[in-house]
């Protein structure tokens, strides 16, 4: 038997429960691996209320990030072999490949050997922020030398990613964050720039770090009204990229501000590079790459033990936290 982590109903952090179940065996294509650590989401937050654009199958898992050891592998793969340590690039369905447990059969498509500086509790955190952030603003905006990137919610895991990214690339990240206690940190993450969006009138400072010009990408996870203030903020030409849906606020169409600025406003989902075999490709290059060479550096918020899975949840929705959120199935630091 091994311990996952399900839910037998939607509601809040309360309803995940760990329950032991029989050891499953990897199909032809897919590999089991015993978990070390696995990164927590947003996405998986919104899944377990409901709220996210994939349904549950009660009892469900849930899961998209885990680092570990292969334990066993199906007929058809030749790429890992057991012992291998492995993290895994979110897959297709958030429940059906759910990463909460201790033992977990995934794609074996989907697993990276990544660098070997990298402990399991880092490795967790790679794969969401990074590729997201990567597929985002390199094959979709083509960010380049010297542009203006505006990143909301940026000391989120990926918003962090989105800020090492631009610094690797020569663009000029601005951050925004609704927090005055996360200058100084955001500042020390490589951030040109921060603007303290409930202090700070968005359109002004951007107007004002940029020259009047505005920013030419705008990244953003959240939605809702601020779509019109983010729009003013976007420089003639530019593109703002939605790439979730934070808000519970309708999210307004800025009709005149984008044909009066000839704006592209721009749905985004990580799925689109992994579906993608090239862009795949690139993108697991470029930040295994970043990785080996220092350029990105996964940030940990706080680190919980696999049994208070529930209290981790309480943190990631309280929103509160820099970085990337890690639960452990090791010995905590």
């Amino acid at each position: 038997m091994t311990r996952v982590v399900r839910f037998h109903e939607y509601g809040g952090p309360e309803v995940l429960r760990i329950e032991d179940l029989p050891v499953s065996q990897p199909g032809a294509d897919e590999v089991r691996i015993r978990v070390r650590a696995f990164g927590l989401n947003r996405a998986e937050s919104m899944f377990r209320r409901g709220q996210y654009l994939e349904q549950a199958v009660f009892p469900s898992r849930l899961g998209y990030e885990a680092a570990g050891l292969v334990e066993a592998v199906g007929e058809n793969v030749r790429d890992f072999q057991v012992g291998d340590a492995v993290s895994l690039v979110p897959p297709s369905s958030i429940a059906q490949w759910g990463t909460y447990g201790e033992q977990v059969v995934v794609p074996a498509a989907m697993l990276v050997r990544h660098p070997d500086h990298l402990d399991m509790r880092q490795a967790a955190g790679v794969w969401m922020q990074y590729l997201t952030a990567w597929g985002a603003l390199l094959p979709v905006a083509g960010l380049a030398v010297g542009d203006f990137l505006l990143i909301t919610a940026a000391s989120s895991s990926v918003g962090l990613a989105a800020i090492q990214i631009a610094n690797r690339l020569g663009a000029i990240p601005i951050a925004v964050t609704r927090s005055e206690d996360k200058v100084r940190k955001l500042l020390a993450a490589g951030a040109a720039h921060v603007i303290v969006s409930d202090q700070d009138d968005v359109v002004e400072r951007v107007a004002q770090i940029t020259g009047g010009d505005g920013a030419r990408v705008v990244f953003d996870p959240v939605g809702g009204p601020g779509i019109e203030q983010l729009a003013e903020a976007t420089r003639r030409g530019g593109i703002i990229i939605e790439y979730d849906a934070l808000s519970s606020q309708a999210s307004p169409f800025p009709l005149f501000t984008v044909l009066g600025k000839s704006l592209t406003l721009r749905g985004y989902l990580l799925h689109e590079v992994v579906n993608d075999p090239a862009l795949f490709s690139q993108g697991k290059a470029f930040v295994i790459s970043g990785l080996e060479d220092g350029s990105l550096s996964p940030v940990i918020a706080r680190t919980f033990a696999f049994e208070d899975i529930v209290q981790a949840h309480r943190y990631l929705e309280a929103g509160e936290q820099f970085g990337k959120i890690i639960v452990s199935l090791e010995d905590c630091p």
